[in-house]
């Protein structure tokens, strides 16, 4: 297998112009569970009653239906409405130039990400927030300060406001770069008000 060479965004958005044309509804409802299905059945993918499973087996018939799901299935781009396919050379070539960690935050509440393996004795990096869940204004602050004070915590994933100086966060309006811009406002305020200001979001 010889490595290609980088696919700079130019190209990228080429070969999405150039791609399979289909609504994001065909693509989310048919396109991914069709083949995420077609994947455990395939390579015999079944975590039984197992919470985390440890079976190494599994682990590396995982990862290969991950590559064969990319290959077969290809990259949506939302806004143009295809799909870019890639080949497996360059699936390689995205994970062998994949940084092998990631410091996230600064000064003194910076974490450090890395890969763990099975049976790791690093703790794994615990992220606190409501995940992209809607979040009413009057309490979005408080909520995020509730999980920055927490110890274990270390970074913050925030959610979506409903609404800013009580305006809907309406999709592709003013109100939602404004809603976003406050949503990273709050969150520094909310981080700094726990006293870890340098927590990464």
């Amino acid at each position: 297998m010889v490595a290609r060479r980088y696919v700079d965004v130019f190209e990228a958005y080429d070969r999405f112009v150039e791609g399979v044309k289909m609504s994001e509804s065909d693509w989310d409802y048919h396109v991914i569970p069709g083949n995420a299905a077609m994947m455990k059945e395939r390579y015999d993918i079944n975590f039984g009653s197992d919470i985390i499973p440890d079976d190494p087996d599994l682990a590396d018939r995982l990862f290969l239906a991950g590559v064969d799901m990319l290959l077969t299935t290809g990259i949506y781009n939302t806004d143009l409405g295809r799909a870019m396919m890639i080949d497996e050379d360059e699936i390689y070539e995205g994970i062998k130039m994949a940084p092998k960690k990631l410091t996230l935050g600064h000064g003194k509440d910076k974490c450090k990400c890395k890969a763990r393996r099975g049976n790791s004795t690093r703790k794994p990096v615990i992220q606190g927030g409501p995940t992209g869940a809607p979040v009413s204004e009057d309490v979005f602050t408080a909520m995020i300060e509730s999980y920055a004070q927490e110890p274990m915590v270390d970074t913050i994933v925030s959610g979506v406001l409903n609404t800013v100086n009580g305006h809907p966060a309406t999709t592709n309006s003013p109100w939602e770069i404004k809603a976003t811009m406050a949503e990273i406002r709050l969150v520094r305020e909310a981080t700094t008000m726990a006293g870890r200001p340098g927590m990464g979001i």
